[in-house]
């Protein structure tokens, strides 16, 4: 008897088919002589339908078991169904209750949990529709950013999790150490000594994968990282995370143009291959979550993003018809207000603003002619604001060791960089996009939270 995946029976099953299937009882209806469970494995949005007859080998005893949550395998011949919704369903002939649940204190029934409630339960939450949907569609866009960057020539390095430097230079970082906190070793005027700790020197765990991608892409021309990165930023919003994914390409002998043709192609890329992979789950987040999410995902791929300058988008702010919290001028980062008026009231599409101040941005970023502003680019999307920063990186080693220097920041810290810029540098461009809010953006949910599997936040590391 074949073991088959729930989505592949209610795609490609024929009445007839022996098989065998094992998963988790979503709901349980008893009638006269009979009863339907429904069985999902995590393969689909959509249950199949199991019918036990009290002609099944202990047929009281397993009716007592098969509660919701119970994990059962059924064997048994898919028939054509006569209910509405369903093509087929199985009827069983034996079935197994591997583990299972107490009605009484199993905390997902059969009705609507509150996303609050099932932060709470992060070990059972992937067994609702809405976290199976998030984790399906979470699945699709980390096989198309592979895809995307395989199909390109891209080596995908892996970048270290442990890092002495800071590359954003924000000093939000978590501190990793061997020390006994309750003996910490002290030099002479009392700071920490930290040659005695297990790297001899301050350690963190990292931002940003982008310094250590530059230096790969000085030998392999194109390459991305895709890994965690975190951030001890107490920020306790539907929007930060301390622990996240970041996607970070970054190309040799390529400019700021070529960064945001690369950036719009991916996200278009993305959001195609996940409308074609997760049709359902998608509808589901349209439906239940967000009407507006299959509009958004098609304002993507069919519209080519509008591109302007910082300046011009301040110009454009300035002159609106819209009170805005905080306020606008030249030289003050845009908030998340300014980026979504100018994505969903302006231009209606998502827009690319370049050339940011130079005193507003990293360290690494090109300086422009005119010495004030930087060849850096940010995507803005309806919705959500940025979604993808990147620029051209600083390829001169004067200029880059003035930047250093002006920002506070000693250049031996950063020797192995500044070396990239004396042998065989040239120039190139990379950008980052958080991966949270990539999939948040694409699912309509309101809350990072609900899209990584186990969040970490400010006085919460459950699970």
């Amino acid at each position: 008897m074949v073991n088959r995946r729930i989505e592949e029976i209610l795609r490609s099953g024929e009445p007839d088919d022996s098989l065998l299937v094992q998963g988790w009882v979503r709901t349980k209806r008893e009638l006269k002589g009979f009863a339907f469970i429904e069985v999902n494995d995590g393969s689909s949005l959509a249950n199949l339908q199991v019918v036990i007859n009290e002609d099944v080998p202990e047929y009281d005893v397993i009716l007592k078991k098969v509660n919701t949550g119970a994990a059962v395998e059924v064997a048994g011949v898919l028939v054509a169904s006569q209910g509405k919704g369903q093509r087929i369903e199985l009827k069983a002939e034996t079935v197994k209750v591997y583990g299972e649940a107490d009605p009484e204190v199993y905390p997902l029934q059969k009705k609507r949990h509150s996303f609050e409630f099932l932060r709470t339960i992060g070990h059972l939450r992937s067994r609702t529709n809405s976290f199976g949907a998030v984790f399906r569609v979470r699945n699709a866009c980390s096989t198309a950013i592979h895809n995307f960057f395989q199909e390109r020539g891209f080596l995908w390095v892996h970048t270290p999790i442990i890092t002495a430097s800071d590359c954003e230079g924000a000093g939000e970082m978590f501190s990793v150490t061997s020390l006994d906190l309750k003996n910490i070793p002290r030099t002479d005027n009392q700071a920490v000594d930290y040659s005695k700790d297990f790297f001899g020197k301050p350690a963190y765990l990292t931002v940003s994968g982008q310094l250590e991608a530059e230096v790969m892409a000085m030998a392999f021309s194109n390459v991305y990282t895709f890994g965690p990165t975190f951030r001890a930023e107490n920020s306790n919003t539907s929007r930060h995370l301390a622990e996240f994914w970041m996607v970070e390409p970054e190309m040799a002998f390529c400019d700021l143009n070529g960064d945001m043709d690369l950036a719009e192609a991916f996200l278009k890329y993305i959001f195609k291959y996940v409308l074609e992979k997760c049709p359902e789950d998608m509808e589901f987040f349209n439906q239940r979550i967000d009407n507006s999410v299959l509009a958004t995902a098609e304002n993507i791929i069919n519209n080519q993003f509008e591109r302007l300058t910082y300046t011009d988008a301040i110009k454009l702010l300035e002159k609106a018809d819209f009170k805005f919290e905080y306020p606008v001028s030249w030289g003050l980062d845009l908030q998340s207000e300014h980026e979504r008026y100018l994505a969903e009231q302006l231009f209606k599409k998502p827009v690319i603003v370049t050339d940011y101040p130079a005193q507003i941005k990293a360290f690494y970023m090109r300086l422009n002619d005119d010495e004030k502003t930087v060849r850096a680019m940010d995507i803005l999307a309806p919705k959500i604001g940025e979604i993808v920063g990147g620029s051209q990186r600083e390829e001169r080693l004067d200029v880059l060791e003035r930047r250093v220097l002006a920002q506070g920041m000693k250049l031996e810290d950063l020797w192995w960089y500044l070396d990239l810029r004396r042998f065989g540098s040239v120039p190139h461009a990379g950008f980052g996009l958080g991966f949270e809010r990539l999939v948040q953006f694409m699912t309509g949910m309101g809350n990072i939270r609900d899209v990584i599997p186990f969040p970490r936040t400010p006085e919460n590391v459950e699970f």
